[in-house]
């Protein structure tokens, strides 16, 4: 099959190494614009980017995905299939464009968690399992046919990062898994139950805040859903606390956002339990443990 692949962070990765080292052949790889970043303004690419470039693979990177220009470049390549990792929305136009059609991996059990952030939010709403899905792109978002599904368990230890890091292998089975599908013609899609459809939507600095009279297993998974980016925070003292890592104590002997300081512990009152704060980041400062912290902060003065 010869395949373009739409893809911007880390995510997509695997699925592209995994396409690469298959029999089908990725013919161009469509990520976002390159970016400066930093004082120093240094331009810098996509990881998806970086990685087509280390394996020779044509980069196509349109301002508009709407531009003729882009359109027209697509439609010379002459692709099988357009397979979509970790990317924008694509207009009607563009995923029609291939003989198959267009899929989608999404890091959800459609139609539970349409969104921008599917695994964020299992892990706030303390779901004990979630995975991933593809399935054909059509006009409303998340919305198409589902192809295939596969399941991962969410460990208690687990954070953004560590599921994220382990749905993006689970995930490019899944990719690898449907194109050998769609080719050899075994592709059953069924559709998506819409009562069962939930929101996964962006991450935004409200959401991240915390909420000191909730309860001690509510904050603790929404520290868990936003370790290590953007990071679940409070303000003390007109400053800012990102809190990265806690663990809940069987007890409730402070109020509601409430702390105690030992010489290398800090736990903070909650609306049930108390939390055990392990890892904290002043504003402007590095993250850090908790002994750490002690050593030079005090969130009771």
């Amino acid at each position: 099959m010869k395949i373009v692949f739409f893809g911007t962070p880390d995510f997509a990765i695997p699925s592209l190494q995994k396409i690469i080292k298959s029999n089908h052949e990725v013919k161009a790889v469509v990520t976002a614009p390159d970016k400066e970043r930093g004082r120093g303004r240094k331009v810098s690419y996509t990881p998806v980017k970086e990685f087509a470039v280390q394996n020779n693979i044509e980069v196509l990177q349109p301002e508009k995905l709407t531009d003729e220009d882009f359109y027209d470049e697509l439609r010379s390549i002459n692709a099988d299939l357009f397979v979509i990792v970790a990317f924008r929305i694509l207009p009607e136009k563009v995923f029609t464009l291939p003989k198959y059609g267009s899929f989608n991996l999404h890091g959800s059990l459609l139609p539970k968690y349409r969104g921008a952030a599917p695994i964020q939010w299992a892990l706030i709403n303390g779901d004990n399992e979630t995975g991933v899905t593809t399935f054909f792109l059509e006009k409303k978002v998340d919305t198409g046919n589902l192809i295939l599904s596969k399941k991962i368990r969410i460990d208690e230890t687990d954070n953004f990062q560590s599921l994220h890091d382990k749905m993006s292998v689970l995930g490019a089975d899944a990719v690898i898994e449907t194109i050998d599908m769609i080719e050899s013609g075994n592709v059953i899609v069924r559709p998506q139950d819409e009562p069962l459809a939930t929101p996964a939507p962006k991450i935004t600095k409200e959401i991240c805040e915390i909420d000191w009279t909730k309860s001690a297993i509510e904050i603790l998974n929404l520290v868990r859903g936003l370790s290590p980016v953007p990071g679940a925070f409070f303000i003390k003292n007109n400053k800012q606390y990102k809190v990265f890592n806690c663990s809940i104590e069987k007890n409730h002997d402070l109020q509601a956002g409430e702390f105690r300081e030992t010489k290398n512990e800090l736990y903070v009152g909650t609306g049930t339990d108390d939390l055990r704060i392990l890892e904290i980041q002043p504003e402007g400062r590095k993250r850090m443990n908790a002994e750490e912290f002690l050593r030079g902060y005090s969130l009771n003065k």
